[in-house]
C-alpha cells in the first residue's frame, strides 16, 4: 500500500493553474493527485468544481475502469495545457494562438449547460434567480468544468503573469498579482522558507 498523498495545492490564484498543479514535487518525489479515477473524484470535490452529490452519483453508476479512463484523459489534458502555457507565459495571447486551442474548444463543444429559474440562495437574495446548471450524463462530463476553467484562464489578463516557483525542486505554477510582479515562491511558508534556510546555511559555511 502506497504512502498517503499530502493535501492538494490550491495556491496558484486560478483553478486552471491549480489543475496543472495536480502534478507536483512538494518534496523530492513527484505526486500525481489524479493518477486514477478516485484521485480525480477527490480533487474535483476539493476544488469545488463539481457538486459532491454529482460526484457520488457518477461514481456509483460508472462501469469498472471507466473513471480511471477519464482520469487518463484529464492527465492528457493537463500536459497539453502545460505545454501551451510553457511556450506562451509572460506574454499576452494573440489570434495566432487560437489554432493551438482547438483541443480545448473541442472539449467545450461537448458541454450541456443550461439556464434555469430557481429559488434564490443566500442572505438577502431574491425569491427567484437564474442559475446555470449542467447535465452530468457520463463520467467524461467531469472534464467539462476543468475545460471551462482552462478557457477562463486563457481569456483572462492573468495568463501573461504566470510564473513557476523558484524552489529548487518545486514545479508549482502561480499567477503573480503582487505589486511589481515580485512573487518568487509558491508559498513563503514552504519554498520561501526553504530558500531562507538554505541561504542561512550557506552564509554560516562561508563564515567558518
Amino acid at each position: 500500500m502506497g504512502q498517503p498523498k499530502p493535501p492538494a495545492f490550491f495556491i496558484s490564484g486560478s483553478p486552471g493553474l491549480d489543475f496543472l498543479n495536480t502534478l507536483a514535487t512538494p518534496e523530492d518525489t513527484p505526486v500525481d493527485w489524479i493518477e486514477d479515477g478516485d484521485g480525480l473524484i477527490a480533487w474535483l470535490e476539493q476544488a469545488e468544481l463539481v457538486p459532491a452529490k454529482v460526484l457520488k452519483g457518477l461514481k456509483a453508476r460508472a462501469m469498472p475502469g471507466e473513471l480511471d479512463a477519464v482520469a487518463a484523459q484529464a492527465r492528457n489534458l493537463r500536459e497539453w495545457f502545460r505545454g501551451f502555457i510553457s511556450t506562451r507565459s509572460g506574454r499576452a495571447l494573440a489570434l495566432d494562438d487560437l489554432r493551438e486551442l482547438e483541443p480545448l474548444n473541442r472539449l467545450l463543444e461537448r458541454d450541456e449547460q443550461f439556464i434555469q429559474v430557481a429559488p434564490g440562495t443566500g442572505e438577502g437574495a431574491s425569491a427567484l434567480e437564474l442559475k446555470t446548471l449542467r447535465r452530468w450524463r457520463t463520467p467524461e462530463s467531469l472534464l467539462l468544468p476543468i475545460g471551462e476553467e482552462l478557457a477562463r484562464f486563457v481569456g483572462s489578463d492573468d495568463f501573461q503573469h504566470v510564473k513557476a516557483c523558484e524552489g529548487t525542486t518545486c514545479t508549482l505554477l502561480f499567477v503573480d498579482r503582487t505589486r511589481g510582479r515580485a512573487r518568487r515562491w509558491c508559498s513563503m511558508a514552504i519554498c520561501g522558507n526553504r530558500a531562507k534556510q538554505a541561504a542561512h546555511r550557506s552564509r554560516r559555511k562561508a563564515d567558518i
